[in-house]
Parts: C-alpha cells; structure tokens; sequence
C-alpha cells in the first residue's frame, strides 16, 4: 500500500508549485492510475514520492518512508522516462549491472528478459532499441529486484494497441498477486480500461479520487462511432432530427469520414441512416472523453505508429506474464558494490578507447620530443612535455574517473535505491579501486610502450630503463591514480563528468602554483628535516626499510604531488560532507 500525504514540490519564482498539496492512497492488489493532461502535475508527483524531487510531503511504502527502507529496490519498481544508460550498453549487460546493485541474482537478467520477450534482443544497445522496446526493457528493470510496488510514468506512451494490452495484462497479473501497481497517464480512457482506482490532478490539485466504475460514468460518456462516406449529411440530419424531437445529441466531425455521436444509440444512428439510404461502413458504441462543446468540430491526427518488433518477441507464448519470484535473496556484502562498478566499467567501450588513444598518443609524443631534444629522459618515457599540464595517460586517467559516475544519477532504479547511490561509502571505495587499477594499467603500458618505440627509433641512449626507476615509477603510479581518484571525487560532488575532468586540470594549472606560491616565501621557519623526522617516527622504516619510504616521501615533496595530495584531501573531505549532508536530509 502506498500513502502520499502533502506532497508539495517548491515554488517556481513567480509561478504556483507543480504540485500543491496532493493527498492519496494506493492499495495493494488493485491498479491505481494517476491521470492528468500534460502540465497536471503527474511526473513530479511520482519524483516526490520517490524522493527524487526535493518538496514537502511524505509518502509511506507498506508504512515506511523510502529513506528508512534498506533496499528500496526490493520495495519499489521505478519506471521514469525512457530507460537511461549508455547506449553502447547491451540489454543484457544494462541488467546485469542492474542486478549487481540491487543485490540480485544474476539469472534474475535472463528471467525477466524472457518475461518481457526480449531474449532475442538481449545482445543489442541500448542506442538501437525501438520506443517498444525501450517500454519493455524499463519494464524489465522496475521488475528486477522483484519489489511489490511498481510506479510507472506513462509506461504505454508511443506504444501499439497490442504493445499497450501486453504491458498492462503484466500490470494486471503483478496486482493478482498481491502487489501494488501506480501508473500515471493522459488519457482518460486508458485510465478507466485499465485501472481500479482513477486518482486525476489538475494544474497541481487534487481534484477527483474514484473508483474506475465512477470514473467512468461521470467523466465519461457513451458515444457512437459512425464511419461513412457521407458522414457530413448523415451529422446533419441527426443534429435536424434531435432538435425536431428535443433531444440533447452532439455531432462532433472528426477527421476523414469519421463522425462521433453523443447522446444517441446505435440503433437511432442506423435507423436514420437507413431511411435516407446513406451507406454506413462502422457502426459502434465506444466510451470517450466528456468531449468538446456542442457545434465544435474537431480533428484529431492519427498518432505515428512506433516501430514493430520483431514477430518472435511479441510471440506472447514464449514469454511468462511475470518472472518467477526471486527465492533467494542474498545478503549484500563488501563484494556487492564491486560487482556493481566492474559491470559498470567493462560494460561499455569508454576504457578500451581511452587506453587504445593514451597508448598512441604518449607513443608519438615520447618520439616527437625525443626528435626535437631538451627533455629529460623521465618526461621522455611519461611523453610529457613542458607546455602540457599532464602527459596524456594522466589525462586518460582523469577521464576515466570523471565518466565512474553517471548511472548513479540517471537511473531511477539506482536512484530510488540508498544501497547504490554515492552517499553509501562502499560504492565509493570500490569506484576509487576498480577506476585506479583500470587507469594504472594503460599507464604503465604506456610507458613500456615509449620505452620500446625510444629504443626502436633511437637506440639503446633513450631506450633504457632509468638508473632510479622506483622512485620515478612510485611518482608516475601516484600522478596516475591520483588524477583517476580525483576524476571520481570530483565528479561525485558536482554529479557531472565535465566537472570532474574540470577538476583535474585544476590541479597542475591553478593548485600546483597556489601551493609553490605560499611555500615560496621567506618564513621565519621552516620545516627542513620534516620527511626524515617522520620516518623515524613510523614503522615504515622496520616494516619496508629505508628505500621505499624515501619514495613515497619524494612523491609527495614534488609540486604536482603535493598539489595532488591535498586536492585529494579536499575532494575526499566535500565527499564525505555531502554525504552527511544527504544523510541527515
């Protein structure tokens, strides 16, 4: 059973709230539209209740708030817009990675794919798929983690007749066994045919609240459909013949040769048609909108068809109404996330291009400054030059961390679900780990790479392994991993790509000088001697010897790795402020 109660979305400047106040229940095993024109309100009424939308309000899931559900997955079947992800993604790979945050099984991806017949596209992207498809693959996701409720956006919309009755029968059997089923809609006759309950909002309002039986008999009527070659002369002896007898009869003129009549019967229509021998091809009873007012003709264009699947999905005797229910559920633990984020990052090209271009580039630069002379042997292997912020592999590095959130943001089924969304911990160490491992290994290709291609083209001068390659290989795995790390904290604070690659330029272009600034004056004292006194102050030295701390200590005595740590520092310290933040919330 879903409670809404108060939901009020925030003022727009000058303007009343989308949503103002809106009130409802929803009872299990019974399906509830949600019906209003474009504007009501539908959309952000639906984003309050999943908390997707700051407002007022609060809305109760089986009489908890989502915030205070531990998986809302398993609670709430989300279905908003159309299904985001890459579209490079495959279907199957989408679910995949989809079951890896809700905790799922992974059998659960093929399970629902047969369910929605979408077996036979399983390997295509998320790019290609028809708006039929894309219907019924966020319907696949709503019902992945099996939850009990399902909240649906005009799920049927820019769909066939047939693809219309597919999704909601699936609708109807998820209610038959016991679940809860909200769906918003326009149309008022979807709304009756398909729901128990008729929920309408106007302009951000509450305004009615009926069971579909009622709905039907006060917002809509019955009409007859007549098509007939001559239908303007059969609409004008019915509108000369009702007001001969005193009868309220409206004659709307649709399009082509189609008339629709209110306030009469098949059997009058035909008698009159009959009389005056005016050959009718249709002849039916429908029920419709309360219509237009009397004497207003009005055109209504036939919608384009979406395009048809392929005949083996839609063969309904190959697909279950429902997935079978999910009989184990398995405790998340510290792996969950990882799974997530390895799905995540190897379910599309990105990391394959990004280190196919840091490969080349570094490759060709290493050579082009080794041609052109002045450049130090180390800057020569990492092909940066001294007009660039950042060698190319860092700059991969950063790219890669930046683009680590994204499906967070987008997806509602991640969204709605507090054991997926960046403020939970876990998902940030191992975004942190799988992007740093997945950033140091072009890295460290590249420059095997330069050392090949200096060796190939110059000899062994240029091409040999420098003298002190610990502590510069310690600087490059740093400079790296560091980039990726901020590319991650920076994009999960500002929740864009952009920013996180924006942060990452930061650093050598405006933090590095920051800091050579406030270190280069002349101070009273200074802090000589710092690096030696902390190792002896630590363990490191018994437990590492003498060597590989000296290493970390000249990473970090660097310009661009001090810069790199304390960037860090202050990414991780916002990270974990927003979290808080979210948390109290």
């Amino acid at each position: 059973m879903i409670q809404a109660i108060g939901l009020t979305s925030h003022s727009r400047e000058d303007l009343p709230p989308a949503v103002d106040d809106v009130s409802f229940e929803v009872h299990a095993g019974r399906v509830t539209a949600l019906l209003g024109a474009s504007g009501a309100g539908k959309t952000t009424a639906l984003r309050l209740m999943l908390e997707l939308q700051p407002g007022r309000g609060i809305t109760y899931f089986r009489g908890r708030p989502l915030h205070r559900i531990a998986h809302p997955s398993h609670e709430v079947g989300v279905l908003l817009g159309d299904v985001p992800g890459h579209p490079a993604r495959t279907v199957r790979g989408q679910l995949r990675m989809l079951c890896a945050a809700a905790g799922a099984p992974i059998r659960r991806a093929d399970e629902v794919l047969e369910a929605v017949g979408l077996v036979s596209l399983r390997d295509e992207r998320l790019g290609t798929l028809s708006r039929g498809m894309d219907r019924r693959l966020g319907l696949a996701c709503a019902l992945l983690a099996d939850p009990h409720t399902l909240v649906l956006d005009d799920p049927a919309a820019g769909l066939c007749a047939r693809d219309g009755r597919w999704l909601h029968g699936v609708l109807r059997a998820h209610a038959a066994q016991g679940g809860t089923v909200l769906f918003a809609t326009g149309d008022p006759k979807e709304a009756a045919r398909n729901a128990d309950h008729v929920v309408t909002l106007d302009q951000g309002r509450l305004v009615a609240d009926q069971q579909a039986a009622d709905f039907a008999r006060t917002r809509l009527r019955p009409r007859v459909a007549v098509r007939s070659p001559h239908a303007t002369r059969l609409g004008t002896l019915l509108a000369k013949e009702a007001r001969t007898a005193r009868r309220s009869v409206e004659v709307v003129h649709e399009d082509g040769n189609r008339l629709t009549v209110y306030g009469s019967t098949c059997a009058h229509v035909g008698d009159t048609a009959f009389r005056h021998g005016i050959l009718v091809h249709q002849l039916a009873d429908e029920s419709g909108d309360m219509g237009p007012p009397a004497g207003v003709e009005k055109t209504s264009p036939s919608p384009s068809p979406s395009p048809s699947p392929p005949a083996e999905v839609l063969e309904s005797g190959n697909a279950s109404p429902l997935p079978p229910p999910i009989s184990v559920r398995p405790a998340p633990g510290p792996l969950r996330p990882l799974r997530y984020e390895l799905r995540r990052a190897t379910g599309v090209g990105t990391g394959y291009l990004t280190a196919a271009a840091v490969l080349v580039t570094s490759a060709l630069v290493s050579v082009l400054l080794a041609r052109i002379g002045h450049t130090p042997q180390p800057r020569l292997l990492a092909a940066w030059p001294y007009e660039l912020p950042l060698p190319p592999a860092a700059l991969g590095a950063g790219l890669l961390g930046a683009a680590a959130f994204g499906d967070e943001f987008r997806h509602p089924a991640l969204a709605a679900d507090r054991g997926t969304v960046p403020r939970r911990l876990g998902l940030l160490a191992a975004k942190l780990l799988v992007t740093g491992a997945i950033a140091l290994a072009p890295a460290l290709l590249a420059v095997g790479c330069d050392l090949g291609m200096l060796y190939l083209f110059y000899g062994g001068e240029l091409g040999s392994v420098p003298a002190d390659w610990l502590p510069l290989g310690a600087s490059w795995a740093g400079l790296v991993v560091g980039c990726a790390w901020a590319g991650v904290l920076a994009a999960g604070i500002f929740r864009s790509t952009s920013a996180g690659l924006a942060a990452v330029l930061a650093v050598p272009v405006l933090v590095v000088p920051l800091v050579q600034k406030v270190l280069g004056g002349a101070p009273v004292r200074t802090a000589a001697g710092f690096t030696a006194r902390m190792r002896e102050l630590t363990l490191l030295p018994w437990l590492f010897g003498e060597r590989y701390p000296a290493a970390v200590a000249r990473v970090i005595a660097q310009p661009v790795g001090g810069a790199m740590a304390f960037s860090l520092a202050a990414l991780l310290c916002a990270y974990l402020l927003t979290t808080l933040r979210g948390r109290v919330r």
